[in-house]
């Protein structure tokens, strides 16, 4: 992004849970969710429900109008280091970090 605060998004798995989690580095939690991975043609889909969702302090009204029904995510592979996740009016390129 081009604030210099990287959106950090986290896939966990726990007890055969799938978690998602989006954290905007210096500002704190967007949103995170339970949710699903489903394999599509050439790449993946992740999907919650606004039910599932829990918006954090850190989410402007952008994210939260956007996210309030639930979310569907494309991920797509990009060469061995990258992954672009897009939704029908965002998408943006993620590396993998250490935590």
């Amino acid at each position: 992004m081009d604030d210099r605060k990287p959106l950090v998004m986290s896939i966990v798995e726990n007890a055969g849970l799938l978690s998602l989690e989006f954290v905007k580095t210096g500002e704190g939690l967007w949103a995170k969710s339970p949710g699903v991975i489903c394999k599509t043609g050439a790449g993946f889909e992740a999907r919650f429900s606004g039910k599932q969702i829990h918006l954090g302090p850190a989410a402007g009204w952008i994210v939260r109008t956007a996210l309030r029904n639930g979310g569907k995510f494309t991920l797509t592979k990009l060469g061995t280091d990258q992954l672009r996740i897009a939704t029908s009016s965002w998408s943006g390129l993620f590396s993998p970090t250490e935590k």
